[in-house]
């Protein structure tokens, strides 16, 4: 059943701008750095659930700042590949190209193929936050996928083919054609493998909030329709993976200096687009877990 919520009063002037796209909206006249009203919160909460994606505008935060923000939202989640963690701030991850004394500073390679983060996990995130820090002169872009846009223009018969399916998520799936790709993207431990062991979700979700419908499966994470040869499985899953990804579902985020943007992983898909490997990107991520897909 979905979440009800209250309409509240917001006690801060700020603005929320509807973008001219299939998601997105932007929050202007805002500092997270200043403490944050409960009346604000759930007034953002709503407009999260409204748009699956929020751009905070201008947002000069600290790392703990950022943590503090993401856990009103729910527990954080610690990503599998911890060397890239904050030093002093193990939620936040480093998504960076930047290598200092012949080392990644962060993950690199980030969003490489289209995703909902962690759904490789029993419990996938509820949405992530992304704030940056340093941005290349060209490129760089983030692109959303609406998957409950996906959802509601399926046509029948694949909507048919995929009632009541189930598929399988692993962080392994392409993992090492990006070591392949990416030199600096690390080898995996024993530990670190045992702890992505595949799982499968259904291949339409609920939202936990609103009771809509999305399209669950991504190009990263999805390797196969549980129950389905493996010829079928993988033509139906290209068929869904082609169509979540049409343009009138997408949205393309241009970063600006200290962007924080807040997606949501229940209702969208991402794909970072890369940029030229001598300009310096640098972002810090926090995850928010979320619930069991059902």
């Amino acid at each position: 059943m979905s979440a009800v919520l209250k309409p509240v009063q917001s006690t801060s002037p700020f603005q929320i701008e509807t973008f001219d796209a299939p998601l997105g909206a932007q929050v202007l006249g805002l500092d997270l750095a200043q403490p944050l009203s409960q009346g604000d919160f759930q007034r953002l909460h709503h407009a999260h659930l409204d748009h699956h994606v929020l751009v905070f505008r201008d947002q000069r935060i600290t790392p703990q700042q950022q943590v503090d923000f993401s856990r009103r939202f729910g527990p954080l989640q610690i990503h599998v590949l911890r060397q890239f963690q904050l030093p002093t701030q193990p939620e936040v991850l480093i998504i960076s190209n930047i290598v200092e004394n012949g080392q990644p500073i962060g993950l690199g390679d980030a969003g490489h193929f289209w995703h909902s983060d962690l759904s490789y996990k029993e419990v996938p995130s509820l949405g992530s936050m992304l704030h940056a820090q340093e941005l290349p002169d060209e490129g760089g872009d983030t692109v959303f996928a609406n998957m409950h846009l996906a959802w509601e223009s399926l046509p029948a018969a694949l909507r048919h083919a995929v009632r009541g399916a189930r598929a399988e998520h692993s962080y392994l799936s392409q993992y090492e054609e990006l070591r392949r790709r990416n030199p600096w993207r690390p080898a995996l431990t024993q530990a670190q493998i045992d702890e992505v062991k595949p799982v499968t979700h259904p291949v339409v979700r609920v939202h936990p909030e609103t009771g809509r419908r999305a399209l669950f499966v991504s190009e990263h994470f999805t390797t196969r329709i549980v129950g389905l040869p493996d010829d079928e499985s993988r033509a139906l899953l290209e068929e869904l993976f082609a169509h979540s990804v049409r343009p009138e579902h997408l949205y393309v985020h241009r970063w600006q200096p200290h962007d924080l943007v807040f997606w949501d992983n229940r209702s969208l898909m991402h794909l970072a687009t890369g940029c030229p490997p001598d300009q310096r990107r640098k972002l810090y991520r926090t995850t928010i877990e979320g619930d069991a897909p059902y």
